[in-house]
């Protein structure tokens, strides 16, 4: 039975969904994405209403939810489930000993939802926010950020209507006392999880700008200068060999794409392989690998030998942007990202490229960025060794980690539901914690100049970020210092150019604030292989020389290469055609309706064709032959009719917001 004030509800957000521009409904659904991917997409007003309105959708989206928010939905909730209790022609209950079917008949014909509209002066009033100052401040910022999360709607006379469900789905959860502020981080709390294993010596939901960043919430505190400048220094450092790990985990890849397994995840030996060439940990590969999969720069490739992740397209414009904007696409998947790659409990076996389960991980790790955005910045807390695992523990040392409670205790300000209740709450939090110092985004228990940046930025309009690193690292080397030894080394991270020219005919051979190159005879022959001649290739390494001509040992080394290359040929071929009557072998290379196959003789009795079988045999049967078909042993093979069978086409397809949003508005 369908709920008339329900009805009403989705009428009315229907109408404020319609009244947005193209650009505001689109940020509604990029922040909205996740859970909408999850469903069909809607191809009316009345679909998206229904769908950020479904139980599914809602039970995700209230993680996102700061204080303010989360309070006023709920008493708005409260007071909407009175009004329409009392509105409601109610009648008699059941009488005593009645039969099950009369009960839930009842039941589902009067559920207790929250249908009716509530005036804006009765949500306020149930917050003590009638009187200006901080709470009406936090209340009216919290009820617009409502509206635009689509999580409320306003009625023509200003009344707000909710979904109907919500006090269902926050029946189970204490909220505690309003408190309209957000608390600030203690200088003693700063844990000391955020700086395990550095690299260096807000949104309303996933996917949005930090609409909260306007709630009324205590100041962030100005860092020193001298604590700004080391926190910048640390940043740029982490950032850097991000950016330098990054690219040598996607070369990897694009080399040699790795398998999946059959049941789903990278092999172990595939992940060791990564991180080997990455130089980075197997945890931090994972972590990689799922933020590219995610940033769209792997894919997943289904071919009949298994499944394989491959560099897209997009991984070539990737390589051509500096080595800052690289890092934006990976940055901002992680702030999205369900899943703590990092995190593996219970024993579970760690793999990669598998979608995530964890709607708390978003909410969680904003939660945390935006606590320690308001930690004190100029104390350096004690830090554990580089490269300390987060399963460590000094011996003696308690079974809790110092300063994760209080941060948690901060961070639940920010999104209540994903933090408080978690009894793995300060396991997934050291790890994020960890994740985040690998990105650069925190240094010893302090959010970066990198992350505020993040924290500021919508991902669909990453242009502040983009700048900000751009800013950070600095622009990429074009030229290149050869040595005598026989070696290419750039002080600082080469261009996509560059790095191309000499990864072609040398080996990279060291990473780190220089990368050095080695040329060898047989790196000097793999870049004759790809088409390279002497001349262009001793041209092209001269013109990136920031020293002038080039050593003479390298000069002798590619011309002595050249020199033996090529002496001995070995010829592509798809079949070959054998005959003992080499007068028909002649007649058929001269034959003009054969042409197309290419056939060239290598022997008197044998012609190499450049077609294959299949074709080459389909060729010679039009042209009035009569061969037949010999497998590999010399036997011959039965040729039968094989039955072509096709995949099931997917049912949907990404859809870009502002596109979806357009097709909406339009009707």
């Amino acid at each position: 039975m369908t709920n008339l004030g329900t009805v009403e509800g989705l009428d009315t957000l229907t109408r404020s969904l319609a009244q947005r521009t193209p650009d505001e409904l689109a940020a509604l659904l990029t922040r909205h994405a996740e859970p909408l991917s999850r469903r069909p997409a809607p191809t009316r007003l009345r679909e998206l209403a229904g769908a950020l309105w479904s139980y599914e959708t809602l039970h995700h989206t209230v993680l996102h939810l700061d204080h303010p928010r989360l309070h006023l939905l709920a008493s708005t909730a409260r007071i909407s489930q009175d009004l329409a209790r009392s509105a409601a022609p109610v009648p008699a209950a059941p009488t005593a000993g009645a039969d099950y079917q009369s009960l839930m008949a009842h039941r589902l014909s009067f559920p207790d939802l929250a249908t009716a509209p509530v005036p804006a002066d009765d949500a306020f009033r149930a917050l003590g926010a009638t009187a200006p100052g901080p709470a009406r401040d936090a209340v009216t910022t919290a009820l617009e950020l409502l509206y635009a999360d689509g999580l409320a709607a306003p009625t023509e006379d200003g009344a707000i209507v909710i979904p109907p469900r919500t006090p269902q789905l926050l029946a189970a959860h204490d909220l505690g006392t309003f408190t309209p502020v957000a608390p600030r981080l203690p200088e003693s709390a700063v844990p000391e999880s955020a700086v395990l294993e550095t690299a260096a010596p807000e949104s309303a939901a996933p996917g949005s700008a930090p609409p909260e960043a306007a709630t009324a919430t205590a100041a962030a505190p100005e860092a020193p200068a001298p604590a700004a400048a080391f926190l910048r220094d640390e940043s740029q450092a982490a950032a850097s060999t991000l950016a330098a790990t990054l690219d040598r985990l996607l070369a990897a890849l694009a080399a040699q794409p790795a398998a999946l397994r059959k049941t789903g995840g990278l092999a172990l030996r595939e992940i060791k392989r990564l991180a080997k060439a990455a130089g980075a940990s197997e945890a931090r590969t994972r972590l990689l690998l799922d933020l590219v999969l995610a940033a769209g720069l792997v894919a997943l490739k289904r071919a009949p030998t298994g499944i394989t992740a491959v560099p897209t397209g997009a991984y070539d414009a990737w390589l051509a942007e500096a080595p800052g904007e690289r890092l934006v696409p990976v940055l901002t998947a992680w702030t999205t990202l369900w899943a703590i790659p990092t995190y593996t409990p219970f024993g579970e076996t760690p793999t990669a490229l598998v979608r995530g389960e964890d709607r708390h991980a978003p909410a969680l790790r904003h939660a945390l960025l935006k606590a320690l955005a308001s930690a004190p910045a100029g104390g350096q807390p004690s830090r554990l060794p580089a490269g300390t695992p987060l399963s460590a523990k000094p011996s003696g040392a308690p079974s809790r980690r110092p300063g994760l409670p209080a941060l948690l205790d901060a961070a639940a300000w920010h999104r209540p539901l994903a933090v408080v209740g978690d009894p793995l709450a300060e396991d997934r939090t050291a790890h994020i914690l960890d994740e985040a110092a690998f990105l650069a985004l925190v240094a010893h228990g302090a959010l970066t100049p990198l992350g505020h940046a993040l924290l500021a930025t919508c991902p669909a309009d990453p242009e502040a970020l983009r700048s900000h690193l751009r800013e950070l690292l600095p622009p990429p080397v074009e030229q290149a210092h050869f040595q005598a030894d026989l070696t290419a080394v750039v002080p600082g991270p080469p261009s996509a150019s560059l790095a191309d020219l000499l990864s072609s005919a040398a080996d990279r051979e060291s990473e780190g604030h220089a990368v050095t190159w080695r040329f060898t005879p047989a790196s000097v022959r793999r870049a004759l292989d790809a088409g390279h001649g002497a001349t262009d290739l001793l041209a092209a390494l001269a013109e990136v020389s920031a020293a002038g001509p080039l050593p003479q040992p390298l000069t002798y080394l590619v011309q002595d290469a050249a020199r033996a290359h090529g002496r001995m040929r070995v010829l592509p071929t798809a079949c070959c055609i054998r005959s003992d009557d080499e007068a028909l072998l002649r007649e058929l290379a001269a034959h003009r309706a054969l042409q197309a196959l290419g056939l060239r003789a290598i022997a008197p009795t044998v012609l190499a064709s450049a077609r294959p079988p299949a074709e080459t045999l389909e060729a010679l049967r039009g042209a009035g032959y009569a061969p037949a078909l010999e497998s590999e042993t010399g036997t011959a093979s039965v040729e039968r009719p094989t039955g072509h069978r096709t995949g099931v086409p997917s049912s949907g397809s990404a859809t870009a917001p502002l596109a979806l949003a357009r097709r909406l508005l339009s009707g």
